[in-house]
């Protein structure tokens, strides 16, 4: 209990004095996730959008597919990705592999099955209110998607915040890709596996809290957003 207390107590003296360390690592983590859940919202929200206003052979298929990928396990999501960066991979002449730009997009794999969800059940109930009045009026389904996207900016941002909450709390794909490299790829997830197994529990506690503050805040504004959402 005393060494728990101690090393609690060095945590926050690492967070009240501003560690160069633990900022970086904070400032790597938001950027990397933030972009991420940018390029998944906009990837995914016109896709659920669609999916809301379209009727095809196959829709109900790829809705049941969407919803499966919600359970996707991130390791698979980090092998697969490795595989194809890898220098012997299709992509590996990009040369990817370990830069923060392949833990965006691994990432972005894993919180875009999110954005098309929440955008698409929302989108459902207003295409069903206002379908036949855009129907009317001759939309294309580029304005509808559009009509949707202004009726619904309370979903959009709810969509967007739970991209934010999956990506930020990520680790078993961005280890894979990223490599855990000091200064450059490591986030806070990933220093906090690292440094619990060499024993730094000030700083692997210091980041746990930072992050469990992140991602309190973001559930809570969700939750807040998705209860506003209901009461209209």
């Amino acid at each position: 209990m005393n060494d728990f207390a101690r090393s609690l107590g060095a945590a926050l003296s690492l967070i009240g004095s501003l560690d160069p360390e633990l900022l970086n690592v904070v400032a790597l983590s938001l950027r990397i996730s933030l972009s991420a859940s940018v390029v998944a919202l906009l990837i995914g929200a016109p896709i659920g959008a669609w999916l809301a206003i379209s009727r095809f052979p196959g829709r109900q298929a790829m809705i049941v597919l969407t919803n499966a990928l919600l359970g996707l396990p991130p390791v698979v999501v980090g092998l697969a990705l490795y595989l194809l960066l890898s220098r012997s991979g299709p992509l590996g002449s990009a040369g990817l592999l370990f830069t923060p730009t392949a833990m965006v997009i691994a990432q972005t794999l894993l919180a875009a099955p999110i954005v098309i969800a929440l955008v698409h059940r929302p989108s459902t109930l207003l295409w069903a209110e206002y379908g036949e009045l855009a129907r009317t009026d001759g939309l294309s389904t580029v304005r509808s998607i559009a009509l949707l996207f202004a009726l619904g900016q309370t979903s959009l941002l709810t969509a967007f915040l739970a991209a934010f909450g999956r990506a930020i709390a990520e680790v078993g794909a961005i280890i894979i890709v990223g490599g855990n490299i000091r200064g450059f790829t490591r986030t806070m997830t990933t220093a906090i596996a690292l440094e619990t197994s060499k024993g730094d529990l000030p700083l692997a506690l210091g980041l746990g809290l930072i992050l469990l503050a992140l991602s309190v805040a973001v559930s809570a504004a969700a939750f807040l957003l998705a209860g506003r959402v209901g009461e209209k």
